[in-house]
């Protein structure tokens, strides 16, 4: 499994060649740098582990300077780890090695996860669609937008778990997938992928394939 760590740049729109208006999210990959090489004798299985965003020494701790030091590089605020990386790889995969969106062609579909916007605390119509009363007849002042009955009687005289209600809405891993790469651009180390990614503007995002 290929992948690489970037940022949400935000959204836009391309013509295709029939002239259809496509709309496409940005996302902006700095080279990665491979900060370290799992393996089954020291850790029981095989993984790369890559680093992205630069960050100041005096914002790192000792263990993660001399981490990052390992694979001579400066400290990072992004790590991630990738199954099955070296064996897509047309060459060995070193300690400090580069990741660009080169890895990537334009025409493949990749899968995206990043953490969708927090939309705070919601009620059901929002957070699940609830259609609500619909009309205030019969006495139904304040009901419009309530979620009605939620349990039973006598028995089983509990909620059920997993009962749709209002609750905390947002802010949770999400993964798009099957995105195709409009374009690529490795001289701004930029992607360009057909619809919507989940995440605000500047949002760290995975994409992999």
């Amino acid at each position: 499994m290929l992948g690489i760590i970037g940022k949400k740049v935000g959204m836009t729109s391309i013509f295709s060649e029939e002239g259809k208006n496509i709309p496409c999210t940005v996302i902006q990959a700095e080279p990665n740098v491979v900060t370290q090489l799992r393996n089954m004798d020291t850790d029981g299985y095989r993984a790369v582990q890559i680093a992205f965003d630069d960050v100041k020494e005096k914002n790192s701790n000792k263990a993660a300077i001399g981490h990052f030091a390992k694979a001579g590089t400066t400290p990072k605020r992004k790590l991630h780890e990738f199954r099955d990386f070296r064996g897509d790889m047309d060459h060995e995969i070193k300690l400090g090695e580069e990741i660009t969106v080169s890895i990537f062609e334009e025409g493949q579909f990749v899968d995206v996860i990043g953490t969708s916007k927090g939309k705070g605390f919601q009620g059901v119509v929002r957070r699940h669609g609830f259609r609500g009363v619909g009309d205030a007849t019969h006495g139904q002042h304040n009901r419009l937008r309530a979620p009605g009955s939620v349990g039973a009687a006598s028995f089983p005289a509990r909620v059920f778990k997993g009962m749709r209600m209002a609750g905390r809405m947002g802010g949770t891993r999400v993964k798009a997938i099957n995105l195709q790469i409009v374009k690529i651009m490795p001289e701004d180390n930029l992607i360009v992928l057909k619809g919507c990614v989940p995440g605000h503007k500047g949002a760290y995002v995975i994409v992999e394939r």
